[in-house]
């Protein structure tokens, strides 16, 4: 019988598991490679949105396959969307890739999902510990706890911040979850914030997450600019897969998907992307 590197990499970490007890500064070290990928679908329209193919694509219901099937070619272990389609939709995809589902309702209409080959322990929506004021938080912001094949918490932290220039509702945004996810750092545990942060690495918005102590994986180990905005006319790098604790030491790739599907063909009028977004990759295991 042939068996995927996937499956090897599975039954080998199970292998070790069970025939050893791991000591508690190795319980957080992620051995095979963890792949994630986070994505601001766009609502699964299609983009350019009024394209005709992507109309008559949605309309026949195929944007929930075309997305599922491009982004299962990646093998992704973590996905997160920010401007989810409808739940029944987002549902669809984690059955196409056998994940499981975590929706994030979204103060305004841009619901976020979380999704993972692992157990979900435990989830939570705006997790403030009060009452969201009504002009933060209006895109989407979730925690959520996945259970690795090695038993250790994997904490992720998906979200979509405020639009545009004027950074300051998305200040009050980082600063409050950086007060919020105080607790997750003291944990030692690895954690992960991933999804559309809608600024670029030269603001002040970036410099908070940096001085908290979060690594940004592109800058780490990504080559060239790592645009992911937009699929068509590339002019910012907003989307992020960021790390913290002992999973911070472990990136081993990140990189926008500037490429298949999620990249609209500017030499074709018929084309389309299948969100306006790009998808960025991060990969994270044993470093050679």
């Amino acid at each position: 019988m042939i068996i995927s590197r996937r499956q090897f990499c599975a039954a080998l970490g199970a292998a070790g598991i069970a025939a050893t007890v791991l000591p508690v500064s190795a319980a957080d070290k992620q051995t095979a490679p963890l792949r994630v990928i986070t994505y601001n679908v766009f609502g699964c329209r299609g983009w350019p949105a009024n394209r005709p193919l992507a109309r008559k694509a949605v309309a026949k219901d195929q944007m929930l396959k075309r997305i599922s099937m491009e982004l299962a070619l990646y093998e992704p272990d973590i996905i997160n969307f920010s401007e989810s389609p409808s739940e029944a939709v987002t549902k669809a995809i984690a059955k196409v890739l056998r994940m499981n589902h975590v929706r994030f309702p979204s103060g305004g209409n841009w619901p976020g999902t979380l999704l993972s080959r692992f157990e979900i322990t435990d989830s939570e929506n705006v997790p403030l510990g009060y009452e969201r004021p009504k002009d933060l938080f209006t895109r989407h912001w979730g925690r959520g706890t996945i259970k690795l094949p090695n038993g250790a918490p994997l904490v992720v932290h998906s979200a979509h911040l405020y639009p545009v220039a004027d950074p300051t509702i998305r200040l009050k945004e980082i600063k409050a979850m950086l007060a919020s996810m105080q607790g997750d750092f003291d944990s030692g545990h690895s954690v992960l914030l991933i999804g559309d942060l809608n600024h670029s690495p030269d603001t002040e918005e970036y410099q908070l997450w940096k001085e908290a102590g979060w690594v940004d994986t592109f800058a780490k180990v990504g080559k060239g600019e790592g645009i992911t905005f937009q699929a068509d006319v590339k002019n910012e790098r907003i989307d992020y897969v960021m790390a913290y604790g002992p999973i911070a030491n472990q990136i081993v790739e990140s990189r926008p998907l500037f490429e298949g599907a999620f990249r609209l063909n500017l030499a074709d009028e018929n084309s389309f992307a299948l969100s306006d977004h790009l998808p960025q990759l991060a990969v994270f295991g044993e470093k050679n």
